[in-house]
């Protein structure tokens, strides 16, 4: 990842979250034969190390693969540099969060696009790992999230980030729905660490709001759902799921049962075609989960 550039042919950049903050501290970032320019202030040193693993498959486990998108899980411990140099990139377009160079306790899932739109020249990824092992991996990354490998506050995410120019095609969602359904193998409940910032707290109701939609009208028309009920299936946590269904404004304040609010189903299907969510959707496929178990620290086994 650099911070320069001379030469190269650029695109429109993309405009930053019209919030004040300081000035960025870089001015241009190079994606292959793309031009950014950074919304935020990072924390780059004076002398900048190149991570040798920049134009080869990432490094770790593929966890996931569905489609045209993979997921591959990396150690903060063992990559330290490629982790360390991914926190500082991703800081340059989030407003809200740190950076600490102790990158050791954390692991990252990044998001491979195999066929990413747009496709950007100079970034495609060698085919062959190291030994010239076909690792599956050729594509681009196009963002990821990192999780703390014990989280005190049982948090399934610290840091997210779609690299600018892949954002608005939902590859948040699939990045929040894996974070979730890793949390279920783990029999954690968990949620992102907070504060979330604007626009990560915008992602997050609309994932929050369509999962909870999907949930609640896959249950039989008669049942009366409870909050612990949405919490099992979801692995959201109580907290969330009330704020969200607030928002979605499909709670009825009438005392039943010892509730003092109660589900209105009907409501949550006139939201979900207002905001025309696929109910038969989801982001990510449970089955798609290439690695099964999940060992206490956090990290995926065979």
């Amino acid at each position: 990842m650099t911070n320069g550039s001379a030469g190269l042919p650029t695109t429109p950049a993309l405009k930053a979250p019209q919030k004040p903050s300081v000035e960025p501290n870089v001015l241009e970032v190079v994606f292959g034969s793309l031009l950014i320019r950074p919304w935020y202030p990072s924390f780059y040193p004076e002398e900048l190390k190149v991570c040798p693993l920049r134009n080869t498959p990432p490094p770790g486990v593929n966890v996931y693969t569905k489609d045209n998108y993979s997921l591959y899980e990396i150690d903060g411990e063992k990559h330290k540099l490629y982790a360390q140099n991914l926190s500082l990139f991703a800081k340059l377009f989030l407003d809200t969060k740190s950076v600490f160079y102790d990158v050791t306790t954390f692991l990252y899932y990044l998001l491979v696009a195999h066929s990413p739109t747009p496709e950007i020249p100079n970034t495609s990824l060698e085919k062959d790992g190291a030994g010239g092992q076909d690792t599956g991996a050729q594509g681009q990354v196009v963002g990821f999230f990192s999780k703390e490998k014990m989280s005190w506050d049982n948090n399934n995410l610290a840091c997210i980030l779609v690299f600018p120019p892949w954002q608005k095609q939902g590859l948040g969602q699939i990045l929040m729905g894996a974070s979730y359904e890793m949390s279920g193998r783990e029999g954690r409940l968990g949620g992102p660490e907070k504060p979330l910032s604007d626009l990560g707290r915008l992602a997050y109701m609309h994932y929050w709001s369509a999962t909870l939609a999907r949930t609640v009208l896959s249950f039989p028309s008669k049942k009366t759902l409870t909050i612990l009920d949405l919490r099992e299936k979801t692995y959201i946590v109580s907290e969330d799921i009330i704020a969200t269904l607030q928002a979605m404004d499909v709670l009825d304040h009438k005392k039943r049962g010892g509730a003092e609010a109660v589900i209105n189903k009907a409501k949550v299907r006139a939201w979900a075609e207002k905001h025309r969510v696929d109910l038969k959707w989801s982001p990510v496929d449970p089955e798609a989960f290439v690695v099964r178990e999940i060992s206490r620290s956090g990290s995926e086994e065979s």
